[in-house]
Formats: C-alpha cells, sequence, structure tokens
C-alpha cells in the first residue's frame, strides 16, 4: 500500500479524506519493460495507470497520437467507456500506480466532481477544472443563479394612481420598489423616485406616479447567473434589476441582497465611478479595479466573468471621463470608441489605451485638440500606459471624420498598401462606443461589412494571419516550449489566444457578426450553423483556459515583482492535470486553424 501517492493535484484533491484512504489501500506498483503492449484495442483495462518514471506510447491505429509521461495517466476513457479505442505500448520502462478500475468506478459515480475529469470530451474537463478554484462554499456562491437570491415580490401599480396611492403601497408591502402599468409598456418607481419629486421638484403628491416612473427596465431570467445580474447593473448604472421569465414578472433584485452573495466590491466601484465629479475622484475609482481583479480571482470567479465585469467598468471610467473633459459640442458631433482587446472585453488588466474618436463631418470643433490631449494623459496619470502604435484619440490617425474613416477603410479593404492595413480593419472591427453618440459608429460598421461583400480574396488574405504564430504542440502531443531565462514556458497569447481570436474574428467579419466579444462571436456563429455546438463549447473553454493562465501569471508579476513577458506561462507552475489541459487546448488551436484554412479557401489563395 504506497504512501507517497499525491493528493494534492487535480482531480485528486476533490476526494474526502475517507475516499484518499480507498485509493491509497487499493493502491498497487507495477513495472512494465520496453516494448510490451500494456493494453491493446478492444480490451477493457483492469486499472487507471499514473506513471511514475518512464514513458507510454498511444496509437491509435498506426498513428502516434500522444506520448504520456511521468505524473500523466491512462486510459480513463476505456475504464468508462468498457473497452479500449487506442494501443498503448511501453516506450521506456514505466513504473506506474494501479488503481483498479472497481475503485475508480466507484469515486466517479461517489463523487461528481472528482468523476467530471473523466470526461472524455476538452469542455467538460475545462469546465470542472474552473470550479476547482476556492472552497467549496465560495464554489456554491459563484455558480448561484438568480432565484437563489433573496427576490422583493413584483407588486403593480397602475400609471393613473398617485405618488401618495404609491407610497402607501410600498408602505403596507414593505418594499421599496413597484412596477408601472401604462398601457403595454410596464415601468418601475422607487422610494427615491417619489422623495425626489415630492422635495425636489415640488410635485404635489396627487400628481400621477407613471410621471416619474422610469420604462428602461433591465431584465434577466431566474435562471441567469447571479454575476449576469451584477454586469447588466454595472453595465446599465442601475442599484435593482428586474426579475422575468418571458412574460411573467418574478421579482425585484436589489443590490443590496444581490451583494450579500457577491462580495467583490465590483458594484461599490461603479458607484464610485457614477459619483465621480472630478478627476481625481474618477482616478481613485479607477485604482480599486485591480483590487476587484484579486478579489474576483481568489474567490474562484471564471476569468470570463472577470473580463466582463471589469471590462464594463473601464468603460464607465472612460465614458465618465468624457463626460468630465468634454464640451458639449464635442459630445453632440463624435462618438468615442475603444478598441483592440478593450472593446471585446478582454483586457482585465491595465495595459495600453485602445482608442479612438470619430467626428461628424459638419462639425466644427476649435475646443478638440486641447480635448484630445487632456484625454490622453489623464488616462496615463489613471495608469493606462500611452500606446506604443499611436491607437490613441491624441494621434490623428485615430481622430478622424466620418468621410476620412471611410476613405480609411476603403484603403484597408480595396486598395491594401501595407501590412498594417488588416491590423488597423481588425482593431477597427473590435470597436464600440464609449461615449458621445453611438450611431457614428453603427453606420460606420455597417459600411465596413458592405465593402467586404463577396470579397472572398480580401477575406482570405485576412484570415490567413492565423498562422503568424505556430502552435506549441509537437508531432506527437508534447508541448514546444521556449526557453525564458531558466524555465521552459509558452507563450499563450501567441500559441492559444491569438489564432482564436483572429479566426473567430475573421469568420465574425465574413458572415456579418456584430458582436465583439470573442466568446459572443463565437455562440452567434454557432447560433448561425457556421460552428458545430460541441467544438464552439471546446473553443469557448479553450479560450477561458488560456485567459486564465495569462492572467494568473499577470496578477504573479504584480505581486511578486516578476520580471519578463505576462504572456509566458511556466511549465513548472502547473499541476500535471493543467499540463494535460494545456495540450488538449493547444490541440483545440490546431483543430480551429484547419477549420480556418478550410473555411476560407487559403490554399486557393496561396
Amino acid at each position: 500500500m504506497p504512501n507517497s501517492f499525491d493528493f494534492s493535484d487535480p482531480p485528486y484533491n476533490r476526494l474526502s479524506k475517507a475516499e484518499q484512504e480507498r485509493l491509497r489501500e487499493s493502491l498497487d506498483i507495477g513495472y512494465t519493460p520496453t516494448g510490451e503492449t500494456l493494453i491493446r484495442v478492444g480490451e477493457t483495462p483492469d486499472y487507471l495507470y499514473v506513471v511514475i518514471k518512464g514513458f507510454v506510447e498511444e496509437f491509435e491505429g498506426d498513428e502516434l497520437v500522444a506520448i504520456r509521461g511521468p505524473s500523466e495517466s491512462f486510459d480513463c476513457r476505456a475504464l468508462l467507456d468498457g473497452e479500449s479505442a487506442h494501443r498503448f505500448i511501453v516506450r521506456e520502462d514505466m513504473i506506474s500506480y494501479m488503481i483498479p478500475r472497481r475503485v475508480v468506478l466507484d469515486l466517479i459515480r461517489a463523487n461528481p466532481g472528482f468523476g467530471a475529469f473523466f470526461y472524455q470530451d476538452i469542455s467538460n474537463k475545462l469546465e470542472a477544472l474552473s470550479t476547482l478554484k476556492g472552497n467549496r462554499e465560495l464554489n456554491a456562491m459563484m455558480m448561484a443563479r438568480v432565484k437563489q437570491a433573496y427576490l422583493h415580490p413584483a407588486r403593480f401599480i397602475d400609471a393613473t394612481a398617485t405618488l401618495y396611492d404609491a407610497g402607501e403601497m410600498m408602505r403596507d408591502h414593505h418594499v421599496n420598489a413597484l412596477l408601472v402599468n401604462q398601457g403595454d409598456n410596464v415601468g418601475i418607481v422607487t422610494g427615491m423616485n417619489l422623495s425626489k419629486a415630492v422635495i425636489l421638484s415640488r410635485q404635489p403628491p396627487t400628481v400621477p406616479v407613471g410621471s416619474v416612473a422610469h420604462y428602461d427596465l433591465v431584465t434577466v431570467h431566474p435562471d441567469d447567473f447571479l454575476y449576469t445580474a451584477l454586469i447588466e447593473m454595472t453595465k446599465h448604472g442601475k442599484r435593482r434589476i428586474v426579475v422575468k421569465d418571458e412574460d411573467s414578472f418574478i421579482g425585484i433584485l436589489d443590490e443590496i441582497d444581490l451583494l450579500s452573495f457577491l462580495s467583490s466590491h465590483s458594484h461599490i466601484v461603479a458607484v464610485q465611478v457614477d459619483a465621480a465629479k472630478t478627476k481625481a475622484e474618477l482616478k481613485e475609482a479607477s485604482r480599486d479595479i485591480i483590487r476587484t481583479v484579486r478579489i474576483m480571482h481568489n474567490n474562484g470567479v471564471k476569468v470570463r466573468f472577470i473580463s466582463q465585469l471589469v471590462s464594463e467598468l473601464t468603460r464607465q471610467i472612460l465614458s465618465k471621463l468624457f463626460m468630465l473633459l468634454a464640451s458639449d459640442n464635442i459630445k453632440a458631433n463624435t462618438c468615442l470608441m475603444v478598441m483592440g482587446s478593450e472593446g471585446r472585453g478582454e483586457q482585465i488588466m491595465k495595459t495600453d489605451q485602445d482608442n479612438g474618436i470619430m467626428l461628424r463631418d459638419d462639425a466644427y470643433l476649435t475646443e478638440l485638440d486641447a480635448f484630445r490631449h487632456e484625454f490622453t494623459e489623464t488616462l496615463i496619470d489613471f495608469g493606462f500606459p500611452r500606446c506604443p502604435g499611436g491607437i490613441m484619440i491624441s494621434t490623428q490617425q485615430w481622430c478622424m471624420t466620418e468621410t476620412q474613416y471611410r476613405s480609411e477603410l476603403r484603403r484597408w479593404i480595396l486598395m491594401p498598401e501595407d501590412d498594417y492595413a488588416p491590423i488597423n480593419l481588425a482593431i477597427f472591427q473590435d470597436a464600440v462606443p464609449v461615449g458621445g453618440d453611438a450611431a457614428i459608429l453603427t453606420d460606420m460598421k455597417e459600411y465596413m461589412f458592405d465593402l467586404l461583400h463577396d470579397n472572398d480574396a480580401y477575406l482570405a488574405g485576412f484570415a490567413r494571419a492565423i498562422d503568424h504564430f505556430p502552435t506549441p504542440l509537437g508531432l506527437f502531443f508534447n508541448l514546444i516550449t521556449d526557453r525564458s531565462g531558466r524555465k521552459d514556458g509558452i507563450d499563450v497569447k501567441k500559441g492559444g489566444l491569438f489564432p482564436i481570436v483572429h479566426g473567430v474574428r475573421s469568420m465574425a467579419l465574413k458572415h456579418r457578426v456584430p458582436d465583439t466579444s470573442t466568446i459572443e462571436r463565437i455562440r452567434r456563429l454557432q447560433e448561425r450553423g457556421i460552428l458545430d455546438r460541441g467544438f464552439s463549447n471546446e473553443l469557448i473553454e479553450s479560450f477561458s483556459f488560456f485567459m486564465e493562465l495569462r492572467l494568473r501569471r499577470q496578477l504573479a508579476r504584480l505581486t511578486q515583482e516578476q520580471t519578463g513577458s505576462h504572456n509566458m506561462v511556466y511549465l513548472d507552475e502547473l499541476s500535471s492535470l493543467e499540463r494535460d489541459l494545456l495540450k488538449d487546448s493547444l490541440f483545440v488551436v490546431k483543430k480551429f486553424k484547419e477549420l480556418i484554412r478550410h473555411h476560407f479557401k487559403l490554399s486557393a489563395f496561396l
């Protein structure tokens, strides 16, 4: 009965003490010499093997598909299926732990968290890994649904009722918000609305409550994640959100009740941004974003939720800064936009600025230059560094009129003169409005899509950028590392994130998908039948896994004052399971590259 088995790595760290003890008692250690076939196709293996020393080759037919080394296990799939689809031959004398099949199956049945790691598809394995962050109470909190929080009942009042009637109803039912029926519209009125109407606006209590209600309801479904509600609250600047199931109003979720579940401090940042009256107050709010990221990451929140929420907070900061600095003339005649990773909502930490501004053709803005300079310099002071590539409103290239932007789009697409044309188009495609008149950017995006209609040759050239960086995965499923300092590492941005982002961006460009988020683009492409549902899930989970590894590295650099690229992930800092999932995720990237080559018929344009 070996005592040295490591229970600290997933999935074994999900076993209870009693379950660990049962596994330990059942363990055996085996030796298999070089050249021996350990498992044959069609056989039912008696054990799950965990390699201690040596290597085993895995074959599908005559093709070598993987090499399993120390800390790696096999053949989980055969244990579940009842027979092996692959052949395993020992390449170098192997010593391994041997866990009896019946013990593994019993533990899978008894412990769903342990069993999740033996799913065959990567999306399930990555999904399971993401739930390991923090303890079980935190995991339950992060996966909580809206319906699990306290919801105030949905009380209705007719729009013709008086302010006095509304106050009486709130008092009688012990609520601070009512839903207001006004014909086919439903609005909301709060106690604060009533107080402002009577005290500040000096309206008599006999006026109709419908005149002070708000009809821009923001709703969520009761089965949505609580973090979805938090993101919507933050995005729309709401203190409460309506819970609705199709046409049925379930209740009202208040920020206080939501924050009793989610103590990430993020909504407080949004309140600070909203209340800021000066640049100094706004700067103070922006400082708290990093703290929010740390808390949420330490609490086990999925990186996709962190990126969505932080993106909304960052956009609110830029929007508020625009409102503080821009004149009424600038606000009415321009559209401020964020682009690149900020536009996609995937820039979690404060990195380079990526912003631009679009002007109406007939606008006369003598104060524009002073505003552009102050806006850029203020962001630098807030901790958003100057963009080395000049993607800022302070540069002429990203501060143009509608006519000038149309001219640039034609040049980038129809008459590309240099290597930067497709890069500029990619940057612009990811743009979202954060200030001014959003319709200016919407119209320009439509013009961009019109220019690309049926332009297969350009789209193929645009998509070919997926091959700018090789996938760091070898012929035999081994990781190909770079030597950074004295460590073996992999650049997850070049090897994993970029090909997914740009490949999905290329498909979105071809199929006129207006979304900017990579994950939302994948979902839209899947909804249209362009991407398979199963592969879409694998792509999303792989993308999220790369983002998680990158964020962990970024936070480590901040806390430990580490040097080197924040995109470099070092293998000695990963568990054996994470190394396996890194291989799986890079394999998804390789498959996606092949899909892109086929989709755009890249071989025809060589």
